[in-house]
């Protein structure tokens, strides 16, 4: 009697756990949503699109903004689906996150306002405001001697994070040149300066040891730089300095997209 007790209270037990579970599943799948933004389709939970009040996506979730569905029964918006990606970014994390070299600030900030994300509009168009600042100043990069500032190159460029690249790349070339001498250069901000520059016929060169090795020449660095400004799409704007008779013999490069 008392076995036939216990495994009717273990079945009790197993239908009732069943039944929470089966509960919380129904829970879970109702809090989903799946939304077609211009033909592209996006899962998430809806406390993710109620997170902000008063907003597009809160009224359409919460009932007070009528919504048309597509014919699989899903919520259809009719707007730019991949710029979808990054306002449902925003209500996950809480904060602006682009990819590197974003370029579509100004559509972003449409889509923001068009779903009533004022936070957002207001990060995204003090980033394009930043951006457009930065785009207008110039800034350099000057590779010199450390004992004679006149010898060396100077490189201007309206685009700072260019001049970040072009440092990192030239910094990569003259440490392989110069493998197993890694005291003579050192680099600072805006200045990558070498141990040692002395003239000769060919051209300026770097010094490494008594000797007179050379194993770097400045022709090498510019040449480095104008191929990859060239393949990142800037164009040589002029040479600074036009009395040298050509760029290879110049003593800055200004180069602007």
């Amino acid at each position: 009697m008392e076995r036939k007790i216990n495994r009717r209270e273990k079945e009790c037990e197993e239908k009732h756990s069943n039944s929470e579970g089966s509960e919380q599943d129904k829970d879970y799948k109702t809090s989903l949503i799946t939304l077609n933004v211009g033909g592209y389709l996006y899962i998430t939970q809806k406390q993710t699109l109620t997170k902000y009040p008063d907003s597009f996506l809160e009224g359409i979730i919460n009932g007070k903004i009528m919504c048309p569905f597509d014919a699989d029964g899903h919520y259809f918006i009719d707007r730019d689906g991949l710029l979808f990606r990054h306002i449902l970014n925003f209500l996950r994390n809480g904060e602006l996150l682009l990819p590197e070299g974003f370029r579509e600030n100004q559509l972003l900030a449409q889509e923001a306002d068009f779903f009533q994300l004022k936070v957002l509009s207001d990060a995204v168009k003090s980033k394009w405001e930043k951006e457009q600042l930065a785009s207008r100043e110039t800034t350099f990069l000057e590779i010199t001697d450390s004992h004679d500032r006149s010898q060396g190159l100077r490189i201007f460029c309206n685009a700072p994070d260019f001049i970040a690249k072009i440092k990192s790349r030239i910094v990569l070339v003259s440490k392989s040149r110069l493998d197993g001498f890694p005291e003579e250069f050192s680099v600072s901000s805006n200045i990558i300066q070498f141990k040692y520059f002395i003239k000769s016929e060919n051209g300026t060169r770097l010094v490494l040891k008594e000797d007179n090795t050379f194993v770097c020449t400045l022709e090498t660095l510019k040449f480095e730089a104008i191929m990859m400004a060239l393949k990142c799409g800037f164009r040589l704007l002029t040479s600074l300095d036009c009395s040298k008779g050509s760029i290879v013999h110049s003593d800055a490069l200004h180069f602007i997209k």
